[in-house]
């Protein structure tokens, strides 16, 4: 493909990767196992693709740009490996898009258009897949957010929901400079490995609703962001941390979120 012909979709959020180098330290990062399959969305002009067949059993990229149809195919007919679907993954049911498969693990390695990240990574936790390891390429900032403690400013609900599930691992940065376009800001490549001993909550959609609340404004105190909650009950919890309804959601870890949420249920 010729990447400076090519009319790249703002819109799509289309910057595609060029250095081979990291494409191969994303796939060997991964580590995909024998009897795989590996879901990649927005394969783009196929580089990690490439990589990727090598590797798994059965590669299923998703592609939201259908201009990539004829080039995508072609470029890997003679490829048993490898599957597209071109349509939006957002709106896929991933359960039936993997039924016809034979797998022993999921993986998901993907370079993520930026103004979706959050969206995709949700979907692959509430879809009813069960993924071994994700590992992405996400906006710097959005990696920041993501390994974010309690104190830190980057620090926010999306930190709080992503460490419930998975322990989140920086695995290296990417300079924008690898890229066609050249995007305005640097890349970060991360691991989410699925907890294997997740805390105990007894109303996940309270627990969510809580961290939700607790954040939405992010320079009030608790005491002001979660009046319609049992504050007493919430107070009584922040004590055995030596706290109390003044603090800021930014200084509660994930534990104290549970035992909260626990609390209050």
């Amino acid at each position: 493909m010729d990447m400076d012909s090519f009319a790249f979709k703002k819109s799509f959020g289309q910057n595609f990767i060029k250095d081979k180098k990291i494409i191969h330290n994303i796939v060997d990062r991964a580590n995909i196992q024998k009897n795989s399959l590996v879901i990649e969305i927005g394969p783009g002009a196929g580089a990690l693709t490439e990589e990727l067949v090598k590797h798994a059993d059965m590669v299923l990229a998703y592609e939201i740009d259908e201009r990539l149809k004829t080039f995508l195919t072609e470029k890997f007919q003679d490829n048993d490996h490898v599957e597209f679907i071109f349509d939006d993954f957002l709106k896929r049911d991933l359960k039936q898009d993997i039924e016809k498969y034979a797998y022993e693990n999921i993986y998901v390695v993907a370079n993520l258009p930026y103004y979706i990240t959050t969206p995709i990574i949700t979907k692959l936790i509430t879809e009813p897949i069960s993924v071994l390891n994700i590992v992405v390429m996400v906006q710097k900032e959005v990696g920041d957010r993501f390994l974010a403690a309690p104190g830190m400013k980057e620090y926010n609900s999306l930190t709080v929901y992503l460490n419930y599930y998975f322990n989140i691992k920086k695995l290296f940065l990417v300079s924008r400079n690898v890229f066609v376009p050249k995007p305005n800001v640097d890349s970060m490549v991360v691991s989410l490995v699925k907890k294997e001993n997740q805390l105990k909550v007894i109303n996940e959609s309270l627990f969510f609703q809580l961290v939700r609340d607790s954040f939405q404004f992010k320079r009030k105190t608790l005491k002001n962001n979660l009046k319609r909650y049992d504050l007493d009950k919430i107070e009584k919890v922040l004590r055995t941390y030596q706290l109390d309804l003044t603090v800021r959601a930014e200084q509660l870890s994930l534990e104290m979120f549970v035992a909260i949420s626990n609390a209050l249920a």
